[in-house]
């Protein structure tokens, strides 16, 4: 008996490998490969020349109706193709986006398919539907295994709550710790993009892109295996208004399934970006190429530029007649500071809409908006407004109208918090009804952007960084300079930042305090001139005071000259949480950007972009006494080496910029 038992399990277990069946895709470079199993659920795993990225892992879509995407899967069909062409950016940090990738689509009885795509920097799968009417999303499960217990950089959410239900309502803004998977807190939800590190070298970013009318996800190492799983914030049920000035719809109870939608679709692309080295994590280009084309036909009226803004700096102006504040004197003075540096706009931030009414129609009587908005059109410069989430979503159509036929420009929208599918929902419709006015959308208070800046061009920024404004109230142990050196190459995977810098008041480790009406930034003064190169960000805030700016001429000139999209970037030397130096360029000027964490640091450029002929370099360098008086700097004009080697210096907490032109 103990013999024939033996057979029938042994049986059992050859029918059950024989049953398994695997497709194999490789990157167009063939270093990348994803082996794809399919027996009684769906798995795949990946690797990059020989380094194991991800264990077998297993990914599954649970219909409300109880259908399980994924569970006991038979394959109706394998389809394979390439693609190789290039994306036009016109919003970007390069001109266009090379899209060369091959991908292996799978399809299943029960109407449904996986689509896997290999770029030479990474793998993106996602699940498409072809089921008739409206479907509920129960859940979207995913198990991303590894086999080494790998250290990361790893954001939790903000709220420290006891359950995910509490934790899902939260500003998308933390810094990283740096652990191994095991040891990260498996109460706490985790934020995308996230950071691997593989070892040798190479690391792999998790995050997602073309998230339409669906959740987003979060992550959570709930096991005692360096495993990963997937969790998605349900479907509001029951919201109150609320939060911050009454501008918030605070969710009070979640249904039990996370989307409902469309039975015939392309759900989000999950997201793995594989990098050789660091350099290239700052120059990934993957979640733009998988983003939805364009749906504004005609965006010749969107202007990316730089913004002069008050609320940073408390409107805390000085040396005037006037009694500085939320009123037309105090904004035509950040207009006239605007117009005689060729600053784009200015942005009226919270204040001037009526406190606690919710309603974006009702202007305090300190405001005359027409009057604004027609000194500053008659000074060739341009109005934002902003607007908190709950008065901007209650009449949006009205409220754009109004003010898109009074002459403003655009709206940032802040205090979203949330992620779940109404939200995203929100985000576009908020998108396609600015488009249609053309007015620009800079999310504020929401989570990392997954395309949407490619489908609505005119959605020029997103927040969910944990930007300059935290030095207004964090303590003194706070660390924003190792932030400035990590989050490029987690955060920035996933497109631009709303980080608003460009501090005047600049201080050493050991000098910095938060002040909330001169609030100062950690750091060098070169430190913050170099921000405007290294992070993307198409409407760039000048965060500091504009009677500050006056008394700095030579920095504010470069700040107010420096473009905010890009014909081309050039990463020249970059290691996560330590150090980074790129290079981009506009037209025919080059500007360079480098940044060290706390250490002082010296380090040689190569400035091999730069074609035949002379060259000069307007710099500006940390003073001999940065580390003891961060605004100390040094400005010259120097001709480039003709070896195109540049050796630069930076004190702790430093930076270094330049432009360079013929």
């Amino acid at each position: 008996m103990k013999v024939q038992a033996l057979l029938v399990f042994l049986l059992a277990g050859s029918m059950s490998l024989m049953a398994q069946k695997s497709y194999q895709l490789q990157s167009p470079d063939r270093k990348l490969q994803t082996v794809v199993t399919v027996g009684d659920n769906v798995e795949f795993s990946l690797t990059h020349d020989g380094t194991e990225v991800l264990a077998p892992s297993a990914i599954s879509m649970t219909l409300q109706n109880g259908e399980v995407l994924g569970a006991k899967p038979k394959v109706s069909k394998v389809t394979k193709g390439s693609v190789d062409k290039v994306i036009p950016s016109p919003f970007y940090k390069k001109a266009e986006v090379s899209d060369i990738y091959n991908e292996m689509t799978i399809s299943f009885r029960g109407d449904y398919s996986i689509a896997f795509r290999l770029y030479n920097d990474g793998l993106a799968y996602r699940f498409i539907t072809r089921k008739k009417g409206e479907i509920v999303v129960a859940d979207e499960a995913a198990t991303y295994n590894f086999s080494t217990d790998h250290k990361t950089f790893s954001a939790y959410v903000n709220s420290t709550k006891p359950t995910f239900e509490e934790q899902f309502s939260n500003s998308f803004e933390q810094p990283y710790v740096n652990e191994a998977i095991t040891k990260l807190n498996d109460k706490r939800l985790m934020i995308l993009p996230y950071l691997v590190d593989l070892g040798n070298g190479k690391k792999l970013c998790i995050t997602e892109a073309d998230l339409e009318d669906y959740p987003g996800m979060f992550l959570n190492n709930a096991t005692d295996k360096p495993s990963l799983k997937s969790v998605h914030a349900p479907y509001p049920k029951v919201k109150q208004q609320g939060g911050h000035n009454r501008l918030q719809m605070l969710v009070k109870e979640r249904e039990d399934f996370i989307a409902k939608t469309k039975g015939n679709r392309s759900f989000p692309w999950r997201v793995f970006v594989v990098s050789e080295n660091d350099k290239q994590l700052v120059d990934c280009d993957m979640v733009y190429r998988l983003a939805s084309p364009s749906r504004v036909s005609d965006v010749s009226w969107i202007k990316p530029g730089k913004v002069a803004w008050d609320w940073w700096n408390d409107w805390n102006i000085y040396g005037v007649d006037f009694r500085a504040g939320i009123n037309n004197d105090t904004y035509k003075y950040y207009i006239d500071f605007a117009a005689e540096h060729g600053i784009e706009y200015v942005i009226l931030d919270e204040g001037w809409a009526v406190n606690l009414e919710a309603d974006l129609l009702k202007v305090i009587p300190e405001i005359d908006l027409p009057t604004i908005v027609s000194y500053a059109k008659s000074k060739n410069v341009d109005i934002i407004l902003w607007a908190g989430f709950y008065a901007f979503d209650r009449d949006m159509e009205n409220v754009v109208k109004h003010y898109a036929d009074m002459g403003v420009k655009g709206f940032k929208v802040d205090f979203m918090d949330r992620d779940d599918q109404e939200l995203i929902n929100f985000l576009y419709r908020s998108a396609e009804t600015c488009a249609r006015y053309k007015m620009l959308v800079d999310f504020h208070g929401i989570c990392k952007p997954t395309g949407l800046q490619r489908t609505y061009p005119n959605v020029i920024n997103y927040e969910g960084v944990n930007g300059l404004e935290q030095l207004k109230w964090s303590p003194a142990s706070y660390d924003m300079v190792t932030y400035d050196v990590t989050f490029p190459f987690i955060r920035m995977v996933a497109g631009p930042v709303d980080y608003t810098q460009g501090a005047m008041r600049n201080a050493t480790r050991a000098n910095y305090r938060p002040v909330n009406s001169e609030p100062m930034s950690q750091g060098t003064r070169c430190r913050q001139l170099a921000t405007y190169v290294i992070f993307e960000s198409p409407l760039n805030m000048l965060c500091d005071n504009p009677t500050n700016y006056m008394r700095e001429k030579e920095c504010t000139e470069f700040i107010a000259n420096i473009p905010t999209v890009w014909n081309e970037t050039q990463v020249l030397n970059a290691k996560v949480s330590e150090y980074i130096a790129m290079a981009r360029q506009h037209d025919d000027i080059w500007y360079l950007g480098a940044l060290t964490n706390w250490e002082p640091r010296e380090m040689e450029l190569d400035l091999f972009f730069l074609g035949d002929g002379d060259y000069k370099l307007e710099l500006f360098k940390d003073g001999i006494n940065a580390d003891r008086a961060a605004c100390d700097y040094k400005k010259e004009i120097i001709p480039v080496p003709a070896d195109r080697k540049l050796k630069i210096k930076m004190a702790p907490g430093g930076g270094y910029a330049a432009k360079i032109y013929k």
